[in-house]
């Protein structure tokens, strides 16, 4: 891999890889020493790009998983089977490794403590990463503001930040509600099955006043979730969509 640590909101740096979690069996955390970083906002991601010795390149962007606040910057990729960098990310990355990034990059899904409330995240999937990054940055300012995320996954096995988010909710920091669509314990308390109509109303029907909601995942599933809430009554202007497609990662 090639890196240039060049100055400049949006230079090309070369990060040293310190620290790797495995999140999932497909997900892991990389933590990044990058001395060039100027700061970044809740929400915002990076574009990472990799260079093989014959020259070619791959490039893909990131949500930040880390809240502005925390010591080293963090990126939290699954492994998609027939993806070009997330399978090197997630597969053969090891603690010293350079990796080669330029960021922050987004204005529009971010989060900052002059936003007013109250706040709701959904989140499908790996979509959780840049909320992940509001709900901590959320906790480290001790913002007032309440907080509800909605996490949705396949199964238990597949909940990324799982005993962080957890923690958070019996703290008090945020309230945490999770569905699991495809698989789940015999005594599972949550939402069992896709995120409905039913369920968002349940959640986010008639609040007052209406919450400044962040939504990430799955085109579809982003799509379905942002036309419910505004079909029950929420103001289209108060929603904040980021999305991804089946594959490019």
């Amino acid at each position: 891999m090639a890196g240039a640590a060049l100055p400049g909101r949006l230079s090309w740096q070369s990060a040293t890889v310190v620290e790797l979690i495995d999140e999932t069996s497909s997900t892991r955390t990389i933590v990044l020493e990058l001395p060039l970083w100027g700061g970044h906002r809740a929400g915002q991601h990076v574009d990472v790009r990799l260079t093989a010795e014959d020259g070619y390149q791959a490039q893909r962007s990131y949500s930040l998983a880390s809240a502005p606040g925390d010591p080293q910057l963090m990126l939290t990729v699954q492994r998609l089977d027939d993806g070009e960098v997330s399978p090197y990310l997630t597969d053969v990355l090891e603690p010293g490794d350079p990796l080669e990034l330029r960021g922050p990059i987004g204005g529009y899904f971010v989060w900052e403590a002059k936003l007013e409330g109250p706040l709701l995240l959904i989140a499908g999937g790996s979509g959780i990463v840049p909320l992940r990054a509001i709900a901590r940055h959320h906790r480290e300012i001790a913002s007032p503001v309440p907080l509800h995320l909605l996490y949705s996954a396949r199964s238990s096995e597949d909940l990324i930040y799982r005993s962080e988010l957890e923690r958070l909710a019996a703290e008090g920091a945020i309230e945490l509600d999770v569905a699991l669509t495809r698989a789940w314990p015999e005594d599972w308390p949550g939402h069992r099955g896709r995120v409905d109509a039913a369920l968002l109303e349940r959640l986010a029907g008639a609040p007052s006043p209406r919450p400044l909601v962040y939504v990430c995942g799955p085109s579809g599933f982003v799509e379905v979730v942002a036309n419910t809430l505004v079909e029950l009554g929420h103001d289209a202007g108060r929603i904040r969509t980021e999305r991804f497609g089946p594959t490019g990662s």
